[in-house]
């Protein structure tokens, strides 16, 4: 076996650098015995790689060849079969199992021995020994000594004190041993000589070491007490070094001592430090100066030297009070003396400036009152004081300024507290909520009653004038006593606004009542003798209604800064919870503040305070609108453009503003309004009636809308609603379109198709000289409708001029439809060549020149002047007739050919009749 495992690691491995460990000869199990030898390999590289080769013999038997090999890290399990008897059959578990069967036992186990130690030293991952003996694994020797004595040595191999003490020849000792054998050249030949020899010189060598030994003796005794000097001289050494170490212990108890004096020194100062810092900041931001509170307790608030003082003071004061305090400073009886002194000034303070702007509210109130006569007041005193005298020129003469008071000296005089106000805010809220419904209540009476007669102004300036029967403005013809009666209606109760509303309405319906008629619909607008005295009445109701606007905007806009400054509340342009949208309109509208007022905000605060102010605002502005659409249903359009434009500039100044949001309301009513005068004139259009004895020519609702979009066209140039009035032309065209067929279907005078005629032409003309873009599906379908009834007109009305001519062709027409050739009808009894020169004499130049002088005569009965359209028809009826008159040139020439037949007048004759008859007319 050791020939063969030399053999092996000669032939096989070390070419490939690796050492053969250990060798077992195997067959398989349950088959023809083919042996092979099983080895164990490392490489002699790093990192060592471990496998069992598989190596048999070749065919030939000359040599060894490798024939499988396996990687160690893949053998999971080693089955020994048995573990307690002797047994040569063993499994390897790798990818597959190998089952194996050994020469002997004793190889076996020395196999699966080096497998063992193999798996301890290299591999991580370990192998599972199934039925081996401990002792196999534990005791190598013991396998070891099992093996022969040739083989001991090659298992050694296997060993693991082999594997670690194998050292290779360096070159130097390979060199010797090789110089040494070529000394000796029997080594190889007679080993036991040269061994023999070796020997020999080993002996001769230990008894030269021997006696050197013993010749150093002398040396060796000088050496040893030099030594025990050294040792006394360490023991001396160390004892000097204890004293030293005793000294040193004293002085270091006495730096510790030292130490923790210094350490709890530098803790007497830091806490020093920190109680000076706390009582520098306990007298820096806990003290209020004697000035400041002599300010808070005595200090003057109506002059500005006084205010700015009593400014510091506050601020000084809240200060002191909002210091932040550390734990503990609250238990010291110092601070809660000084804070207990904070409280009483801070309520003082505020009851003084509480007082003083209470006492502010109440004076600059009474002095706007005091100066102030209302306007039923002047008109009164105006228009009663003179008998006899004409009134409305004097309301007209004492009415002329329409304009608001300006707040603009309260506002600046009340903006000195504003800070005092945002002290007040922080620090009494109830004091400041109550200086603020004091405001409110005070402020709401002012404007109510400003705004109240700055409304009956507008109102009396709208209704003050009407037309007389010559078309010219006039003063209301009334008597003294029903002035006198109607003012005092009219101003009976100062605090109500319904009773001013409904004596000013009665007062705009008696003043409008003679130009209702003439101006409140589409039906009346072409009358042009009132169309000028219209537009002056609607300018001038423009201007004022404008003015009205122009008025309030600044007025609220001017509160509503002033009270975000003065109140200090921050106004965000947000929508505010209280707004929602109206579905039909688009628009906003806000709810009752009653709603939020538990979850008041400083936005909502604002706007809450401008609904208690201006809460007549909205009503007033109402009744307005109700009063000019009263007047003129028309003066909608004037309002909703005004009004549109005011609430778009509103909204980009602040959209959550209350002016926003109170003139988008309004102009809600005023759409609301718009949509009612467009439905009316709808309406209107539906009741129209048409005379039964007269002709009906353009119908008013027709010229009325031509009026009505001229009207509309200058109002909404630029208007920021032009789809309202988009929306409003397709409804009313639509009517207009619908009314005018259902007057045609009931006209009894004028034939269907020149009603129809007329007006589709009267409404193209107006479509294509307004070019109103939302219009042009309109005016392109008015065009068509009027262009089939007038060729339909020209049809029925010309009829058959030639009537038996036109039969006898019709006949033939019949016969070529049946089949008879165009050359053979002449040869038909009922339509040969005599027959058609009887029915040609029959129409001569002078009878169809009569005939079409008769037509035109009809003609000009069924048309009317307005539109002109009598030479349009008259010439679509020279055209038709000469359609129909080349017709039967054409059937004359094709049906009888060469027959020289034809008609008793020419096209150029038929040309001088249509002429003449038009000239002679």
């Amino acid at each position: 076996m050791t020939a063969i495992k030399h053999a092996l690691q000669r032939d096989i491995f070390t070419p490939n650098d690796e050492r053969l460990l250990s060798i077992v000869n195997v067959c398989k199990a349950g088959k023809k015995k083919k042996n092979c030898f099983l080895c164990a390999t490392v490489t002699t590289e790093r990192p060592v790689q471990v496998k069992v080769v598989k190596v048999k013999k070749s065919d030939k038997g000359d040599f060894y060849k490798r024939q499988m090999a396996w990687e160690l890290r893949d053998l999971t399990e080693v089955d020994a079969k048995d573990a307690n008897k002797e047994n040569p059959e063993f499994d390897l578990h790798f990818e597959k199992v190998y089952r194996w069967v050994a020469s002997s036992t004793a190889e076996k186990n020395s196999f699966i021995s080096c497998i063992w130690k193999l798996n301890q030293r290299y591999l991580r991952k370990k192998v599972e020994f199934v039925n081996v003996s401990p002792q196999l694994l534990e005791e190598l020797p013991k396998a070891e000594e099992s093996v022969p004595s040739g083989e001991s040595q090659s298992v050694a191999g296997g060993d693991e004190d082999a594997l670690d003490d194998y050292q290779e020849l360096n070159a130097r000792e390979e060199q010797d041993i090789e110089g040494m054998m070529e000394v000796c050249e029997y080594a190889i030949s007679n080993a036991e000589a040269f061994a023999e020899k070796l020997s020999r010189e080993l002996q001769v060598l230990d008894g030269a070491n021997i006696q050197s030994i013993m010749a150093s003796e002398k040396q060796v005794n000088t050496l040893m007490q030099l030594l025990d000097q050294a040792l006394a001289e360490v023991d001396t050494i160390e004892g000097k070094l204890l004293s030293y170490e005793e000294m040193l212990q004293s002085v270091k108890e006495q730096m510790d001592q030292i130490s923790q004096s210094n350490r709890l020194i530098q803790i007497s100062n830091t806490n020093n430090g920190k109680l000076l810092d706390e009582i520098q900041f306990l007298v820096n931001y806990m003290d209020l100066s004697k000035g400041h509170i002599k300010a808070l307790q005595e200090g003057d608030l109506s002059s500005p030297k006084g205010i700015e003082a009593c400014i510091n003071a506050s601020e000084a004061l809240s200060q002191c009070m909002n210091v932040a305090l550390k734990p503990g400073h609250d238990k010291l009886m110092a601070i809660k003396q000084q804070q207990h002194l904070f409280s009483e000034l801070r309520d003082t303070f505020a009851r003084r400036l509480t007082n003083h702007l209470n006492n502010v509210f109440v004076h600059q109130f009474n002095h706007f009152s005091h100066f102030k006569m209302t306007i039923p007041q002047f008109y009164r005193s105006s228009c009663l004081s003179l008998p006899g005298h004409d009134q409305s020129s004097t309301l007209a003469q004492h009415t002329a300024e329409l304009t608001l008071p300006k707040h603009s000296p309260l506002h600046r005089d009340l903006l000195r507290y504003a800070k005092l106000m945002e002290w007040l805010k922080n620090t009494q809220r109830e004091k400041y909520e109550g200086l603020s419904r004091t405001y409110m209540d005070y402020m709401t009476r002012l404007y109510e009653r400003e705004i109240k007669d700055f409304f009956e102004v507008a109102k009396i300036k709208m209704a003050g004038t009407s037309k007389d029967g010559k078309g010219k403005f006039a003063t209301l013809p009334r008597k003294e006593s029903a002035l006198k009666q109607e003012t005092e209606s009219l101003h009976g109760s100062s605090g109500k606004l319904t009773g001013s509303t409904s004596s000013l309405n009665k007062l705009a319906v008696s003043s409008s009542n003679s130009r209702r008629s003439q101006s409140s619909s589409l039906l009346d607008m072409g009358n042009m003798s009132a169309s000028d005295l219209d537009v002056a009445d609607r300018t001038r109701f423009d201007k004022i209604f404008e003015q009205v606007l122009s008025e309030l905007e600044p007025l609220c806009l001017a509160e509503q800064d002033f009270i975000s400054k003065f109140f200090k509340l921050q106004q965000i342009p947000t929508l505010a919870q209280g707004e929602n949208m109206d579905d039909s309109d688009g628009l906003m509208h806000s709810k009752p503040v009653s709603e939020h007022r538990h979850s008041i905000s400083e936005k909502d605060m604002v706007r809450m305070m401008m609904n208690k102010i201006f809460q007549s605002i909205e009503t007033e502005l109402n009744s307005l609108i109700a009063l000019g659409d009263k007047i003129d249903s028309f003066n909608s359009l004037y309002m909703l453009v005004k009004m549109s434009h005011h609430v778009w500039t509103a909204e980009n100044v602040d959209p959550a503003s209350y002016l926003s949001t109170t003139l988008g309301n309004v102009l809600v009513t005023v759409k609301r309004n718009f949509d009612k005068c467009i439905s009316a004139q709808i309406r209107q259009m539906e009741e129209v009636k048409i005379s039964k004895k007269s002709k009906v020519g353009i119908l008013p609702f027709v010229t009325g809308f031509e009026e009505f979009a001229k009207l509309a066209e200058a109002i909404f140039r630029n208007a920021e609603r032009r789809g309202d009035l988009d929306k409003a032309y397709i409804k009313l065209m639509r009517a207009v379109f619908n009314n005018v067929e259902k007057v045609a279907n009931e006209s009894q005078k004028t034939p269907r198709d020149v009603v129809m005629m007329e007006n589709f032409h009267h409404i193209f003309s107006t479509l294509s000289s307004l070019k109103i873009s939302c219009l042009e599906a309109e005016r392109k379908e008015a065009k068509q409708k009027y262009t089939e009834h007038l060729q339909s007109y020209v049809i029925n009305s010309l009829g058959q001029p030639l009537e038996k001519l036109n039969h006898f062709f019709e006949g033939v027409e019949a016969r070529v439809a049946q089949g008879v050739r165009e050359e053979e009808v002449s040869y038909q009894l009922a339509f040969n060549k005599q027959e058609l020169r009887k029915v040609i004499k029959e129409y001569p130049g002078k009878e169809v020149k009569k005939g079409l002088d008769n037509l035109y005569r009809k003609v000009d009965k069924h048309l009317c002047d307005e539109e002109s359209l009598l030479q349009v028809v008259w010439h679509s009826m020279q055209d038709e007739f000469i359609r129909q008159y080349k017709h039967f040139e054409g059937l004359i020439n094709r049906c009888y050919p060469g027959s020289g037949i034809t008609m008793e007048f020419t096209i150029q004759d038929m040309l001088e009749y249509f002429s003449s008859i038009a000239q002679s007319h």
